[in-house]
């Protein structure tokens, strides 16, 4: 994190301390419990995906344990069709063929049939009309999420849900139920010690997750029967020596902690090792990792690393201040000024909030962030259902967005909220911003839920037990988000290749639930993965666990605010740069969102996206 040491060993102690946290109220209570009741009756988006991948699973299954007579099935097709709609990927016919399990030409048969009963649309993909993309049309989207909620009802039903002292039907989500039951074990040794001649290497970030290892150091080398060796550094000079160690002839790392939004950079500099072929091999069950998490460490169709923390930035309220103050929590953003503005009390020493306003890095998140709660990203990304594809945009999809509406918006709620923050605010990045939290400073901060620990680990701050955790205020015409943020764990490409199977077998280790139940038992509050949320001593530690969990099932939780493409870093610290001058009066809003596009426009043609 900005501002904190670099640290080239792990320490060899450290603290776990219980927490507690609280979900903000509704300024209208009636009403919100009538949405959460419908939305718990719906099929989201992480829902439905999670639904197809268990349709497949159950057929492969059957077809191998089963003496079954194999026919004409369109099943396959329609799952296919229907995930990469979901995920913004794009399907042509010979892709959509070649995935059924069917001859090609029995395929082609029965996507023609799928589409004369108004099922499926062919887009044209180029002006001459001669290459289509498909796609399925709302009929088919309707009618297969209203059998998933029929199949969900029917395994809520047989397995008992909704009966007395149970999870409800509504609270069954396809790979689990969140029973009372579900508690994971410790890990045990690997069966064969990693075949390394040496120490396994890590390069990592400091922060809680990372440093909560240090702890662990001596049980993961009695897991792995190998010694451990790791380097953590601040977040920039992290990146940096990735890059510096991509060229180097061989890898001084075996494993690389990567920040999410990196990943398309450092696929598309053939940074680090596709993973997909290890990954199948060893069967590690995807479908239990946040999906955006996971969709963020993977760069147009390919993984490249597994998601060992799910960090959101959500809005911090201290309860207590508002009940004095005789306010709701704020959802929307003319809620959040108006909140500021009421906790905003100088005389008592404090702010109304704090958020990430430090030149260059920090603010151009902050900006990204809020952009895309104002219900736009700031790139010209293409819309898919009620999200938008952060995976594969190419071409126009590349153009920002700065002359837009929301990014007005965004520069304009930037420049009010000054009046309500810190005298420091514009040298305030991650850690200062949740130090002045956790320390009564404020009232409120933008947050990522990485430091929570600061205040929901410390009995001795005023924000330890008072705080609601909520997602980004939102503009008009918008909807809640929360943006995601952590880290994934990667193998550099230039490692020795004889360590590559071992050093696989290390991640899949690293960032299974039963070690990522250890990270939370000393000191972290962040998991990416759905069954250690379920976890009752983890739902114990703190709500925040919990919350993070609901908004990953709900779709809350977005990568696209902040998209993995190759010059985000650079788009960062423009937006960064300019919007930093706006807030020191050095210019005005249209000029520095001007001044931001022509930047950020002369960057992406010279990278000949447009």
């Amino acid at each position: 994190m900005p501002g904190q040491k670099d640290i080239d060993e792990w320490p060899t102690s450290g603290d776990a301390v219980d927490q507690r946290g609280a979900l903000g109220r509704a300024r209208q209570p009636a009403r919100a419990a009538e949405r959460g009741a419908a939305r718990a009756k719906d099929i989201t988006g992480e829902e439905f995906s999670l639904f197809l991948d268990f349709i497949d699973a159950v057929g492969v299954e059957a077809s191998q344990a089963l003496s079954l007579k194999r026919g004409y099935d369109e099943t396959r097709l329609i799952t296919t069709l229907l995930r990469n709609h979901l995920a913004g990927k794009l399907t042509t016919t010979s892709h959509l063929a070649n995935s059924s399990g069917m001859g090609y030409g029995t395929a082609i048969r029965a996507i023609n049939s799928i589409e004369e009963r108004g099922l499926l649309i062919r887009r044209p993909r180029t002006k001459t009309g001669k290459s289509f993309s498909l796609h399925p049309t709302n009929k088919l989207i309707e009618e297969w999420q209203e059998f998933a909620r029929r199949v969900r009802g029917t395994i809520g039903s047989t397995l008992g849900l909704g009966t007395s002292g149970q999870a409800g039907i509504s609270d069954y989500f396809f790979g689990a139920s969140y029973g009372d039951s579900l508690t994971i074990p410790p890990p045990t040794p690997l069966q064969t010690k990693l075949n390394l001649q040496s120490r396994l290497r890590l390069l990592v970030h400091a922060d809680p997750t990372f440093m909560a290892m240090s702890v662990l150091k001596r049980q993961f080398e009695g897991i792995f029967g190998a010694g451990v060796h790791s380097r953590a550094l601040s977040i920039d000079r992290l990146r940096q020596e990735i890059l510096l160690n991509a060229e180097r002839k061989t890898s001084q790392y075996d494993i690389l902690a990567c920040d999410l939004p990196w990943f398309g950079e450092l696929a598309e500099k053939k940074v680090l090792l596709p993973i997909d072929d290890f990954l199948a091999e060893r069967q590690v069950d995807l479908s239990d990792f946040h999906r955006v998490a996971l969709a963020s460490a993977r760069y147009r169709g390919v993984q490249y690393g597994l998601p060992v923390q799910t960090t959101p930035e959500l809005l911090c309220v201290r309860r207590d201040l508002c009940e004095a103050a005789g306010i709701g929590a704020p959802f929307t953003i003319a809620d959040t000024l108006d909140t500021a503005r009421a906790l905003h009390d100088r005389a008592q020493g404090r702010s109304g909030i704090a958020w990430n306003a430090a030149r260059g890095t920090p603010l151009g998140h902050t900006f990204m962030f809020v952009m895309g709660a104002m219900g736009r990203p700031f790139l010209n990304l293409s819309k898919v259902g009620d999200d938008y594809d952060a995976e594969w945009p190419q071409g126009e999809n590349m153009r920002p967005m700065l002359q837009s509406d929301e990014a007005i918006a965004t520069a304009e709620y930037l420049r009010e909220l000054l009046d309500f923050s810190p005298v420091s605010i514009l040298s305030m990045s991650w850690y200062e911003r949740a130090r002045a939290y956790a320390d009564g400073a404020v009232g409120m901060a933008y947050c990522a839920t990485l430091l929570a620990p600061l205040f929901e680990m410390n009995a001795e701050s005023p924000a330890n037990g008072v705080t609601d955790f909520l997602p980004h205020p939102y503009g008009p015409n918008s909807k809640p988000i929360a943006p995601v943020g952590g880290y994934a764990l990667a193998i550099p490409s230039n490692i020795t290749p004889e360590r590559i199977d071992a050093v696989c077998d290390a991640i899949v280790a690293l960032t299974s639930p039963e070690i990522s139940k250890l990270y939370i038992d000393n000191g972290s509050l962040v998991t990416p993965r759905f069954s250690v949320s379920m976890d009752p001593s983890v739902r114990g530690k703190s709500q925040v666990i919990s919350i993070v969990d609901g908004m990953a099932r709900s779709g809350t939780l977005q990568y696209w605010p902040r998209p993995p493409v190759p010059e985000i870093t650079d788009l960062i610290e423009i937006l960064g740069t300019e919007i930093h001058d706006m807030l020191q009066g050095a210019t005005n809003v249209p000029q520095a969102l001007q001044n931001a596009q022509n930047r950020a426009d002369a960057l992406m043609r010279g990278r000949g996206h447009y």
